[in-house]
């Protein structure tokens, strides 16, 4: 049973039977008369701290804050706000009052944007959430590409470049350093600067601020070729089997991962006859025909040894 108080005297009363004994419920957020039991509101909103004290001096060391910092905001969040023509008991401000305070509002946004760092950030964040927005970034890769944006920023990467290619060249770091499959190609597709200068400017990143950026596994690509080209779920299962296999024999290295991916797939289907051709899987792994023959062929070369053995046993169980 959830707790539930009285409300004060003389503050509400029903609009039924008058009374003014109305009870609050804050776990239900409901608002009940006591004589009557007519629910005069069903949502109560709880104004109260979201976090919990035991001592005097746990409680005033916590206050109610606004949202929290942000990078991919060109002020962190902390920003000024001039609005409403009223004071803080509700009167109207007067003549004189109002254009003081437009003109400090006119002030506020001069000095934040009269600074060379700023209008470049806030050029910088508005594209960002704009990529982020038409790549379906996560929110935690938007902040880390925003937090890898400033970092280029104070090193003076950017001075005389392109802002917009390493707001692309950031997003894309940020979604290698996160494990996000998102292709560079696709990146440079959705910014406004061409692929050669975002790929020039991700290399620039890469050496000036030293990143440490993880291999792609090919197996978390295979299912988005696997998607675009309609094959059967059997297909796919072996095509991942075919790089668990290649794994154990060491022939994954140094390679690219959505050409290994794809030719894993184009190796599947023709083992379980779906029948894709290769300019099909190509194109759905971003890759040429060229190089998915190539890694086909590195693929069978690495594999001969268990197909000469036989795998009519594998194919049964990832048919089942």
């Amino acid at each position: 049973m959830g707790k539930v108080k009285k409300m004060e005297a003389n503050t509400r009363s029903c609009t039924k039977c008058g009374s003014t004994n109305i009870i609050v419920d804050p776990d239900a957020g409901e608002e009940v008369c006591g004589r009557c039991g007519l629910v005069l509101n069903d949502e109560v909103i709880d104004t109260g701290p979201e976090w919990r004290a035991f001592t005097s001096a746990e409680r005033e060391s916590r206050t109610r804050v606004g949202m929290p910092r942000s990078y991919a905001l060109y002020d962190m969040g902390l920003s000024t706000s001039f609005r409403g023509g009223r004071d803080a008991r509700g009167n109207k401000l007067t003549v004189d009052t109002r254009n003081m305070m437009n003109k400090l509002k006119r002030y506020d946004t001069r000095s934040k944007l009269d600074d060379t760092w700023s209008r470049n950030l806030s050029i910088a964040m508005a594209e960002l959430d704009r990529l982020s927005t038409v790549l379906s970034i996560p929110k935690m890769v938007k902040e880390s590409a925003a937090f890898i944006y400033r970092q280029a920023l104070k090193a003076d990467l950017i001075r005389g470049r392109s802002i917009d290619a390493f707001v692309a060249a950031s997003l894309y770091a940020a979604c290698r350093k996160n494990k996000v499959p998102r292709p560079l190609k696709e990146v440079s597709k959705a910014s406004t600067r061409e692929h050669s200068e975002v790929s020039r400017s991700y290399r620039l990143l890469h050496r000036e601020l030293k990143l440490r950026m993880p291999i792609d596994d090919p197996m978390k690509f295979v299912s988005g070729i696997a998607s675009k080209l309609h094959v059967m779920p059997a297909t796919e299962r072996y095509a991942v089997d075919i790089l668990m296999r290649a794994r154990e024999r060491k022939g994954l290295s140094g390679k690219d991962p959505r050409g290994i991916a794809a030719a894993a797939l184009y190796m599947a289907c023709i083992e379980m006859d779906d029948k894709k051709i290769q300019k099909d899987v190509a194109s759905a792994a971003g890759t040429t025909e060229v190089t998915l023959r190539n890694r086909l062929k590195g693929l069978e070369e690495t594999l001969r040894p268990v197909m000469e053995m036989g795998d009519e046993a594998i194919i049964n169980a990832t048919t089942q």
